[in-house]
């Protein structure tokens, strides 16, 4: 089994404090987590947190060296507190190396005198939406996104899109002077024989006559038959030979969706396991449920937080159901459950770019010899009805609206588009800049500082962001964060000096991120 490098060498330390932590009796085994978890309020004094402050252990990694990364959530005086997530790096004697985060400190004085009552809230964030909500709720929270805690509603929309897309909304309203903080999403939008990548073997199960598309694991794939609720219809076939490479809407036409997303299922999950040893998106072994033919004509697919859904395109002829799509909604199911990276602003680029990667990287793991690696998003699709790609990585502005470079202007973008650095970053260390052909296709990637990137393989540059992703990132971080975690973790992974980590670090340099602390030789 292919796994990632062992961990080389420590990170720099960023602040050094010892703590005393609480672990339960060996023979309660209470596993890392539990450890950790049975250490919270240490955890918190050691880190300077304020009267009412208290942690939530999340997860735990593990290195080789004993060396473990605590991802905590945070609530003060019982409220959540939104932003105030972190991780903490500690030695494997329990001591504390680094803390990443927007709130990484103590919030302080927060006033929770609330001016504005929930009813005023809700009325405000119901003009946020871009339908009419068909349930509203509201929760009192400390909002810390930008570092300066204050009280806050949490208002949670519920409803449908205009598009068919199902929509989460969360508005957070300042509880004091009314005024809308922020808004979020989380609906992150994007043997057979299928219609994009030909004979294929899945998994399924039953007998004859009554064959079902779910695999040992429990991946499933069900047919909404143009519904935009509910569970669908479990997808049989009576033969087990299921599909057909030509899509029409009746018969083994039908099936060729529910093939090529069962297959991208599996392939995903597969690919995480046998790369990362991630046991899929919850690292529990639990697979996750896949719908196709959601909506009429619904040109998109999604991940809801329990499942990927895949509409059929225009005119209901091209289902969204190609490898790299599947494989990054169900990375937004990753993502989720690591860094939890919020679906706005620069982190939200960030969430976009991980699920570009790592679909890219089922594809490159799948080794599909209908459809090859690439690094192109949503290739197979159709999606402009020209025969372009969605988005390119190795020069994103092709698509006429990503950026190649970071700036302060980034996060300003729809996340679709600001997600084109952390693309761009990946093909420079996958490849290197300038012009060459991959598999057929001609690339020509450009840097931002006028550098020249050597490329080192896209296999290091999946291994640095998915260490990056599970131990460097909290929910608010940016380009400024990212750098910093990738050439850490690149030095964790590959040492100080390496031909992976200065390839890391240039290509960082080459999309413009902006700089910190952390270079290949410190």
């Amino acid at each position: 089994m292919k796994s990632i490098p062992k961990r080389l060498a420590a990170t720099s330390v960023i602040a050094l404090v010892a703590i005393a932590a609480a672990v339960a009796p060996a023979s309660a085994n209470p596993g890392p987590l539990g450890a950790e978890r049975a250490a919270e309020a240490a955890t918190a004094a050691a880190l300077g947190l304020g009267s009412g402050e208290a942690l939530q252990a999340r997860s735990v990694v593990v290195d080789a060296d004993g060396t473990r990364h605590v991802r905590y959530d945070r609530t003060l005086d019982g409220l959540a507190v939104v932003g105030g997530d972190l991780v903490v790096e500690k030695s494997a004697s329990g001591s504390v190396r680094a803390t990443r985060g927007q709130a990484a400190k103590g919030l302080g004085t927060v006033a929770k005198k609330v001016s504005v009552s929930s009813a005023a809230a809700i009325a405000t964030a119901r003009k946020q939406t871009a339908y009419t909500p068909t349930a509203t709720t509201a929760t009192q929270v400390i909002w810390a996104g930008d570092g300066t805690a204050r009280i806050a509603w949490d208002v949670r929309t519920v409803g449908t899109r205009a598009d068919q897309t199902p929509s989460r909304q969360h508005v957070y309203v300042d509880a004091r002077t009314g005024a809308v903080i922020e808004t979020q999403e989380e609906i992150a939008d994007g043997s057979g024989t299928s219609k994009y990548n030909g004979t294929v073997t899945i998994g399924t199960s039953g007998s004859t006559g009554a064959f079902q598309l779910k695999d040992a694991l429990g991946h499933t794939t069900s047919d909404l038959n143009g519904a935009t609720s509910g569970t669908g219809t479990l997808m049989t076939d009576a033969d087990d030979v299921w599909g057909q490479s030509t899509y029409t809407t009746t018969g083994a036409g039908r099936q060729a969706a529910g093939v090529d997303a069962q297959y991208g299922a599996e392939m995903t999950y597969n690919f995480y396991l046998n790369t990362f040893g991630r046991k899929g998106i919850w690292n529990t072994g639990k697979a996750a449920p896949s719908r196709v033919h959601y909506g009429n004509a619904y040109v998109n697919a999604f991940w809801d937080g329990t499942q990927m859904t895949y509409g059929d395109g225009s005119n209901n002829v091209k289902p969204l159901t190609s490898l790299d799509v599947a494989g990054h909604e169900m990375s937004h199911g990753v993502t989720e459950n690591t860094a939890a990276l919020v679906y706005s602003g620069e982190s939200g680029g960030l969430n976009e770019a991980t699920s570009d990667i790592f679909g890219t990287a089922v594809e490159w793991s799948a080794n599909n010899a209908v459809d090859k690696g690439d690094y192109l998003i949503g290739e197979m699709i159709d999606i402009n009805g020209n025969g372009t790609p969605l988005r390119y990585m190795d020069q994103p502005s092709k698509d006429g609206s990503s950026a190649n470079c970071w700036s302060s202007k980034v996060g300003r973008l729809n996340v679709h588009y600001s997600s084109g650095p952390l693309n761009h970053w990946y093909y420079l260390v996958s490849e290197g800049s300038g012009a060459k052909t991959v598999n057929g296709v001609s690339y020509n990637s450009p840097t931002c500082n006028g550098g020249t990137v050597t490329g080192v393989g896209h296999t290091v540059a999946e291994a640095v962001w998915y260490r990056t992703l599970t131990t460097k990132l909290t929910s608010r971080s940016g380009y400024a964060a990212a750098r910093e975690g990738a050439i850490a973790s690149a030095k964790e992974l590959y040492g100080k000096g390496s031909a992976q980590c200065l390839s890391v670090e240039a290509a960082m340099n080459a999309i413009s991120a902006p700089k910190g602390t952390q270079t290949c030789t410190n």
